[in-house]
């Protein structure tokens, strides 16, 4: 009679010649392979809560130490042979070469993503405007975000910084700190940062990757948190009952909205969309108006741009919005129509955009090319 054993993790017999011991365990082949690691290094078997690699890179902990290391910035695990410093100093960081990039002579470059210095408003309050811009195609390079950089910081140590974006194939995010929408229209220099990025070979629209996000200071809606819900729910009304102008003036496509910026969806009353956006909807900061940051609100829905025009009409867009939240009531919100809204803009900018997307009163006119 040929004799069996009973493995330890799936309960099943199989003959003694395919008996696996590790760790005092018994286990048939397929749950050895199943349930342990090998070391990439040496060879030796782990067990998967011991892996101090990664999944692609199973390491033992000894063989960790001694070959390996982390980014200290990243997490990414490193070669020693791969490991890049910032200095000379015996405290210098661990960088892999992609954070490395990033810095240059121990300034920050590029921060990562979750970088978030202490604001710095600039012009007239209480409505300050936060821009995200992100970049593409032109590479994830420090030289060249500090060729941005000097242009927007010239009298100024900190109008903008460069942050890492996971979500852009070879490129980063340029960031405002907050300022009022005439400081954007006059101080900010938006025309010559736009030319910049693109003679750096960098893209906006046409990378298909890219947003335009802008924050807006809840303490422009009001002083309590009873007065800002007021006018943000007429914001979400607004969006709702003008969805498909908005997506048209997005530059997205429906598909990428429900992705990266989604409606919550249309309900009689501006503070019943409120109630579902902070009750119950769950699409997190995804989400055409992201409430989730308890300073700002930000407007998420449009398509990243290197065009001047379209990015300042933008701002004035979001800035035409809020004043229409602040300045009517419900009633008088919920009728008024997008004729009657387009047909009030007086920004040079917004009305040259809006006839561009054929989304003014008057006759379309022609556009240049999105970057």
């Amino acid at each position: 009679m040929m004799e069996t054993f009973t493995c330890d993790n799936c309960g099943a017999s199989f003959p003694v010649s395919e008996r696996r011991e590790f760790s005092g365990e018994f286990f048939c082949p397929t749950c050895l392979e199943e349930e342990t690691l090998l070391c990439s290094r040496c060879g030796s078997r782990i067990w998967p809560d011991d892996n101090a690699g990664t999944d692609d890179t199973p390491l033992c902990s000894d063989c960790y130490h001694r070959y390996y290391t982390s980014c200290e910035r990243c997490g990414a695990l490193l070669s020693n042979s791969d490991v890049y410093y910032e200095s000379d100093d015996d405290d210098a960081p661990a960088l892999c070469y992609d954070c490395f990039q990033r810095t240059a002579s121990g300034k920050c470059i590029i921060h990562d993503y979750y970088y978030k210095p202490e604001p710095v408003f600039y012009g007239s309050g209480p409505r300050y405007f936060g821009v995200e811009l992100e970049i593409d195609e032109g590479g994830e390079d420090a030289r060249n975000a500090s060729q941005i950089l000097a242009l927007a910081n010239d009298t100024c140590e900190s109008r903008i910084y460069c942050k890492h974006d996971g979500s852009l194939h070879d490129g980063f995010e340029i960031v405002t700190h907050p300022m009022s929408l005439d400081y954007h229209l006059h101080q900010m220099p938006w025309a010559a940062i736009c030319k910049e990025a693109v003679s750096l070979g960098y893209s906006s629209h046409q990378a298909r990757t890219c947003g335009l996000h802008v924050h807006v200071s809840r303490k422009a809606f009001g002083e309590t948190e009873a007065q800002q819900d007021l006018c943000i729910a007429r914001i979400l009304y607004f969006f709702e009952k003008h969805w498909e102008e908005l997506l048209k003036f997005s530059r997205r496509t429906q598909r990428q909205l429900e992705q990266w910026a989604a409606r919550y969806g249309f309900k009689e009353q501006p503070m019943e969309i409120l109630d579902h956006a902070k009750k119950g909807y769950h699409g997190g900061r995804y989400t055409c108006v992201n409430l989730t940051n308890p300073s700002t609100i930000e407007f998420r829905i449009f398509r990243g741009t290197l065009k001047y025009n379209t990015l300042i009409a933008t701002l004035q867009l979001v800035n035409r919005i809020c004043d229409m939240a602040l300045c009517l009531s419900d009633d008088e919100l919920k009728s008024v129509s997008w004729t009657t809204f387009v047909s009030g803009c007086q920004n040079p900018e917004l009305v040259q955009y809006l006839k561009e997307r054929r989304l003014y009163v008057n006759e379309p006119v022609e556009t240049e090319v999105e970057i």
